[in-house]
């Protein structure tokens, strides 16, 4: 299964754009600060993270403010001969 919860912020956004089928799409930054346990000890975790939205959602992130926290869900991939993996955002939620 390929489900992936994220809390995170949204620290870079490009501008709106559409895919050749003229679906929204939005490119983001996304950062995540946490802490958990691993093997019985405290690890303080960072992570930045490249993610797409597309469709009404991109029309909805695109208006929202960089630097507020949101539950993102959505699942991972990697684009054609690439290593690095993008994270595919299919909802969001505000947590404030």
């Amino acid at each position: 299964m390929n489900h992936v919860v994220l809390t995170a912020c949204i620290v870079e956004a490009s501008a709106l754009r559409y895919t050749p089928a003229g679906i929204p799409a939005l490119d983001v930054r996304l950062e995540h600060e946490s802490q958990v346990e691993e093997a019985g000890h405290a690890r303080q975790v960072k992570a930045s993270v490249k993610a797409i939205a597309l469709g009404a959602l991109a029309e909805r992130l695109v208006q929202l403010s960089l630097g507020q926290e949101f539950r993102f869900t959505g699942f991972i991939s990697s684009p054609r001969n690439s290593k690095q993996i993008v994270f595919h955002i299919q909802d969001f939620q505000n947590i404030s």
